[in-house]
């Protein structure tokens, strides 16, 4: 097991077109290559070639920690043996890329670091995470590269290597769920799993060109899974198109899909000093996406939340004391960066912690009350458009939590709407996931409408 994904023979063109979702239907990736299936236009073992084949694009080869082309495609034939499996199975033949985070059976978890996926050695069962995915129908591709212990946003890794865009060598993908944004980028998975403490998902779609679904806190189940601070840990999806996330969260999360919204949703748009640090394009995307909003019937009114300045005082220490905790006597075996975040962590006592917590309830109560007023926030996703590769993004952290921490916080969903410059995220109140992926769905139905 963990063998590096190889490149095979190429599929054929019939293959990499459907597989890359070109049809007449004018379908999403996903719901293009279901279709395909149905109709016996596809098979799932070839379309399994057809994604290892993109496998590890990245300049760096690493889009992947571990991965073993020979056990993907027996689960495809495996699937392929199965009679009426495409009619049943959310996502039957859909290749799909797990954050190394998850266990899955026979193969080792590393959590971004070479100490840990040896320390771990094979997992004995799949995570809760992966039990679904195969349950669905799904082919996992590989375990994906992350920053190490989920613990950072850029996707450098000092023992795996930085990730780089498959589509820009120049580029980091950004984090922590840099392997599955690269996966998705480069073709070798459909869709991937990612986690979302305070922006792992988001970031990365956002700087990638991906849309990206991060769950409200407690949907899921993390049994498998492998913290980083449980008080804000999420689970979600990193993808292509807008229009395939109600089926992505129905399959994983049980999310059955909602009706199309019928009354004229109310989007907060964030105005304010919170967008002084935004590079121009930003809010670009910003003006983009609000005119699409207005094209599906929402009425936008600026909003301003004081108390968003705040959440990245009361995110940061929490994260880093739980965090101290899960990797405690083992700091020495971290990138430098992180072990000094540890260290401050477990530096930071339990009554000033409590306290923290009490003005966590406080916030947490005032997102409750916005979304009394609001049905949908819409806000920046990061500040920056680019992390370029080698530069020193030291400060660049704190800058872009600021813009997702607000959410982690709150415990809310959140989409990223994609952009090509830079996405945006819509939130929604907690446990709201499946209007706010109803939303989504019709916002994808008016882009492709532009598009074609």
């Amino acid at each position: 097991m963990a063998a590096i994904v190889t490149e095979d023979a190429e599929p054929c063109s019939l293959s990499l077109s459907l597989y890359n979702g070109r049809m007449d239907s004018g379908l999403p990736p996903i719901a293009a290559l279901r279709a395909a299936y149905r109709e016996r236009a596809a098979d799932p073992v070839e379309m399994t070639y057809a994604a290892l084949s993109r496998a590890n694009a990245n300049a760096g080869r690493n889009t992947y920690i571990s991965s073993d082309r020979d056990w993907t495609l027996n689960e495809a034939r495996q699937l392929a043996r199965r009679p009426d499996a495409a009619e049943q199975l959310p996502l039957f033949g859909i290749p799909v890329a797990l954050k190394d985070c998850f266990d899955l059976e026979g193969f080792p978890t590393s959590i971004g670091s070479k100490f840990y996926a040896a320390h771990h050695g094979a997992a004995f069962r799949d995570s809760w995470v992966a039990a679904r995915l195969r349950a669905a129908g799904a082919v996992i591709t590989g375990k994906t590269h992350l920053h190490q212990l989920a613990y950072g946003i850029t996707g450098e890794n000092p023992d795996y290597g930085d990730c780089l865009q498959p589509t820009n060598a120049s580029l980091l993908t950004g984090g922590s769920s840099s392997g599955s944004a690269a996966a998705v980028q480069e073709g070798s998975a459909l869709a991937a799993i990612g986690t979302d403490t305070g922006g792992s998902v988001r970031l990365p779609a956002a700087l990638s060109g991906l849309a990206g679904y991060r769950a409200s806190l407690g949907v899921g189940n993390w049994r498998g899974g492998w913290h980083l601070s449980p008080t804000f840990d999420t689970i979600g999806w990193l993808f292509r198109e807008l229009r395939d996330a109600p089926r992505l969260a129905e399959a994983l999360f049980d999310l059955p899909a909602e009706t199309p919204l019928t009354t004229q949703p109310k989007v907060g748009v964030l105005a304010g000093p919170l967008l002084e640090d935004c590079e121009p394009a930003v809010h670009s995307a910003m003006a983009e996406w609000q005119e699409r909003l207005l094209a599906v019937g929402a009425t936008l009114q600026p909003i301003a939340p004081a108390f968003w300045r705040g959440a990245w005082d009361i995110y940061a220490p929490i994260q880093a004391h739980e965090a101290a905790h899960l990797h405690a006597g083992h700091f020495d075996r971290f990138d430098p960066a992180i072990a000094a975040r540890l260290e401050w962590g477990a530096s930071v006592s339990e009554e000033a912690i409590l306290e923290l917590r009490a003005r966590h309830v406080e916030f947490r109560t005032e997102m409750e009350q916005l979304f009394t007023q609001v049905d949908f926030v819409l806000a920046p996703a990061t500040p920056v458009t680019r992390l370029v590769a080698g530069a020193d993004h030291t400060d660049a952290r704190a800058r872009i939590l600021r813009h997702t921490t607000p959410a982690s916080l709150g415990g809310n969903p959140a989409l990223v709407l994609p952009s090509s410059a830079c996405g945006v995220q819509l939130m929604a109140a907690r446990g709201n996931d499946r209007t706010l992926l109803r939303c989504a769905a019709q916002l994808g139905d008016a882009l492709a409408a532009e598009r074609s």
